[in-house]
């Protein structure tokens, strides 16, 4: 003979159960069901230099006592662009990096504010240089080459805006 239960018996008791293993299970444990997995993804991941140099530039300006970036010639290109209306100043100006199986190698020119120790800024600049590009794009950084170009003066910029 078929026992007839009602809804509100088992509505209740079927609840009580469910919040029961809810509490017993750990929250780490629970799987997901709308979890993707990728361990089996193939694929290529592929960073330009580009992409790398800009990273760069944005970390050594960071760095006090870094007026710019580039050598004279650059420097000098990029003015004469300003002037004639062809654009802004390029992000990585200044920048060459180079990767080569996950491995970056950074050469980056900088100009100096007048009053700065020249050696204890382009030793920062490599520190964060490495760290940032570490930490933002996870490569590992086994160079980064500094050169200090030129000096900015007291009074230069001033007088580089205005002419």
């Amino acid at each position: 003979m078929t026992e007839v239960v009602s809804y509100e018996e088992t509505a209740g008791s079927v609840i009580d159960d469910e919040i029961n293993e809810i509490d017993e299970t750990p929250a780490e444990e629970t799987p997901h069901s709308d979890a993707i997995s990728v361990s089996g993804l193939k694929g290529k991941i592929t960073v330009a230099d580009e992409v790398v140099e800009k990273v760069t530039a944005l970390a050594a300006l960071q760095v006090p006592g870094v007026a710019d970036l580039g050598g004279d010639f650059e420097r000098a290109f990029e003015s004469v662009r300003d002037r004639i209306g062809f654009g802004s100043k390029r992000a990585n100006q200044g920048v060459k990096a180079e990767i080569q199986d996950g491995l970056v190698a950074i050469d980056v020119t900088i100009v100096i504010v007048y009053g700065h120790v020249v050696m204890e800024v382009a030793a920062e600049v490599q520190s964060n240089v490495a760290t940032s590009v570490a930490q933002m794009l996870g490569m590992e950084v086994v160079e980064v080459n500094v050169t200090v170009d030129d000096v900015r003066l007291p009074g230069e910029e001033a007088e580089a805006e205005s002419a």
